[in-house]
C-alpha cells in the first residue's frame, strides 16, 4: 500500500517539474496572426498578451479607421488562436496521461 503512495508521489513530483518546464516554454512562445491579406500583423505571447502590431501605411487614412480597427481585432484573434494551439499541444504532451475533464483549462 505504501509503495503505491510513494510511486504516486514520485509521479506527482515529475508531473510538477514537467508542468513548470512547460509553463516556462509557453511564456516564451510567440505567435503571429495576420488579416487583410497581410495589411495588419499582430504578435502575441504564450500568455495571450499582444507584443507587437504592424499596420501597413496604406491603411492609415481617417476614412479607413473602422476597417483598420476590425483588421486589428481579426489579426489578434488569428494570433491568439495560433498561440492557444501551441499551448494546448504542449500541455497535452505534459498531461497526456492525466484524465482531465473535457473543456478543462489549466491556469496559464
Amino acid at each position: 500500500m505504501f509503495g503505491d503512495i510513494g510511486k504516486m508521489m514520485k509521479e506527482a513530483q515529475q508531473l510538477q517539474a514537467r508542468m513548470a518546464e512547460a509553463q516556462e516554454e509557453i511564456a516564451k512562445a510567440e505567435a503571429t496572426g495576420t488579416s487583410g491579406g497581410g495589411l495588419v500583423t499582430v504578435t502575441v505571447t504564450g500568455k495571450g498578451e499582444m507584443k507587437s502590431l504592424r499596420i501597413d501605411p496604406s491603411l492609415l487614412k481617417p476614412e479607413d479607421a473602422e476597417i483598420v480597427e476590425d483588421l486589428i481585432i481579426a489579426a489578434f484573434a488569428d494570433a491568439k488562436a495560433h498561440v492557444d494551439a501551441v499551448v494546448a499541444e504542449r500541455m497535452q504532451a505534459v498531461t497526456g496521461k492525466l484524465p482531465l475533464p473535457p473543456g478543462f483549462k489549466l491556469p496559464f
